[in-house]
C-alpha cells in the first residue's frame, strides 16, 4: 500500500505565497508521475500540475507562471510552491501519485486565501 500525507495548508491573504508538501510512504519501488490538484466548493477537482520521474512538468493555465511543482525521488515527495495567490486559489489540495501504473490519492490539505 501507498500513503500520502499533505501538508502546508493555511489561510493566507491575497498575494501571498504557501507550499504544499506531500510525502509518499509504504511499498513503493518507484514513483512515476506525481501531482497536484484541487477542488474548490461546488466545483469539480480539477488538475493544478504534474512532474514526471524525469522532471518534466505540466500546469494549469490559471497557475502558470505563480505555481511551481517540484519533487525528490530519495524523499518521495512532492512540492507546490504557491506565489501571487488570489482569492480564486481557494480549494482542498490533492496530491496524487502513480505507483506501478496504479494512482493514489492524499487526504488534502485546505488552502483559503482571504483578506
Amino acid at each position: 500500500q501507498v500513503r500520502l500525507v499533505e501538508s502546508g495548508g493555511d489561510l493566507v491573504q491575497p498575494g501571498g505565497s504557501l507550499r504544499l508538501s506531500c510525502a509518499a510512504s509504504g511499498s513503493i519501488f518507484r514513483i512515476d508521475t506525481m501531482g497536484w490538484h484541487r477542488q474548490a466548493p461546488g466545483k469539480a477537482r480539477e488538475l493544478v500540475a504534474t512532474i514526471t520521474r524525469g522532471g518534466s512538468t505540466t500546469y494549469a493555465d490559471s497557475v502558470k507562471g505563480r505555481f511551481t511543482i517540484s519533487r525528490d525521488n530519495a524523499e518521495k515527495t512532492v512540492y507546490l510552491q504557491m506565489n501571487s495567490l488570489q482569492f480564486e486559489d481557494t480549494a482542498t489540495y490533492y496530491c496524487d501519485v502513480i505507483v506501478a501504473t496504479r494512482n493514489y490519492w492524499g487526504q488534502g490539505t485546505q488552502v483559503t486565501v482571504s483578506s
